[in-house]
């Protein structure tokens, strides 16, 4: 398994400037779609069954970047802030999966399965006409970034983890709740409780969501910070920010149906043969267990684990400094394979 621990140094490449003059030419084709885009930087992708998935794009580069957030029922502005920095070099697209945000809250929910957020991601790849991305992917994002790499691998070219869920269920749940709880108190707990009742109550105004939402996460986000009265402002992506609806529909239906449809799940065995160049990154103080974590790096054949010291959940916006130079030098030249 390889670790690095401190995001310093470059990864072991060989004849790297044969392989970049290579990655350039394959990359250039992806790329002139979405060029000749121009101004249209939001929009919508209508899918074979006629959901829609709200997108938006930044940034101009060669390679294109696929960002999925976490949730599941959340939506692109839980991480578009904080993401926007890879527009620097690349060209990224963030969308709103089915069941969250401003795309499709179906009221048949048995169209909020896995399988289908695996093939809305491959329809919104097509639309753009890019024959392979980069998945870069945060906390729930991650499993469905692996489910989709298992089932189009020639697809993807790269893939970067944040805070990822690991690849099988097991105890993870139980393990995460407790070390959640832990991390607050019974009154936050209770108020927490409360806000995410508002926050889902089909009486509730647009003005009552939105402000419940905003007191959910004002408590929220500290145990999934290592240092949270240093850090949360570091924070630049609002976690309240899309349509109403779609936070009350994302937290009340969204999350629960998706999640459950991937049922007792287990990734390894598959995982095993999936020849895709994988960056994990995981904070040192972070809830989701990290030998559950080291799991996507035992199994995938490419992945390096890159543990963030005083970082929990949001290492991104932790620890800038360490890991934005780390996930630009993977996604430059990522590791071959040992």
């Amino acid at each position: 398994m390889r670790r690095w621990t401190r995001c310093e140094g470059s990864w072991p490449t060989r004849n790297s400037s044969v392989r970049r003059v290579a990655a350039l030419a394959a990359l250039a084709a992806g790329a002139l779609v979405l060029a000749s885009a121009g101004s249209a930087q939001t929009g919508y992708v209508t899918t074979s069954d006629s959901a829609r998935l709200f997108y938006r794009i930044v940034g101009h580069g060669l390679d294109t970047i696929i960002a999925i957030h976490g949730g599941p029922g959340m939506d692109h502005e839980s991480i578009e802030r904080d993401f926007a920095v890879l527009g620097a070099r690349h060209t990224v697209i963030f969308y709103d999966q089915r069941g969250g945000g401003r795309s499709t809250l179906p009221a048949d929910t048995s169209q909020l399965f896995a399988a289908r957020q695996v093939q809305d991601l491959d329809e919104l790849r097509r639309h753009f006409g890019l024959s392979k991305v980069t998945l870069v992917a945060h906390s729930y994002g991650p499993l469905l970034a692996a489910s989709y790499a298992l089932a189009h691998p020639a697809n993807v070219s790269r893939m970067v983890f944040f805070g990822p869920v690991p690849p099988r269920r097991g105890t993870f749940w139980q393990r995460y709740g407790q070390s959640i709880n832990s991390r607050l108190d019974s009154a936050q707990r209770a108020a927490m409780a409360a806000a995410s009742r508002r926050m889902t109550s089909p009486d509730a105004t647009n003005d009552e969501i939105r402000q419940a939402c905003r007191d959910y996460w004002a408590l929220g986000m500290r145990p999934r910070l290592a240092e949270p009265d240093r850090t949360l402002r570091l924070v630049k992506s609002d976690l309240c920010a899309t349509d109403p609806a779609g936070i009350r529909y994302g937290n009340r239906i969204g999350n629960r149906v998706i999640m459950n449809s991937y049922g007792d799940w287990d990734l390894r065995p598959r995982l095993r043969s999936l020849e895709v160049p994988t960056l994990v990154v995981h904070g040192e103080e972070e809830s989701i267990p990290m030998d559950l974590v080291e799991e996507w790096v035992t199994s995938l054949p490419r992945a390096t684990l890159l543990t963030v010291p005083r970082a929990a959940h949001f290492t991104y916006a932790e620890r800038p400094d360490l890991v934005w130079p780390a996930v630009e030098r993977f996604l430059t030249n990522p590791p071959e394979r040992q």
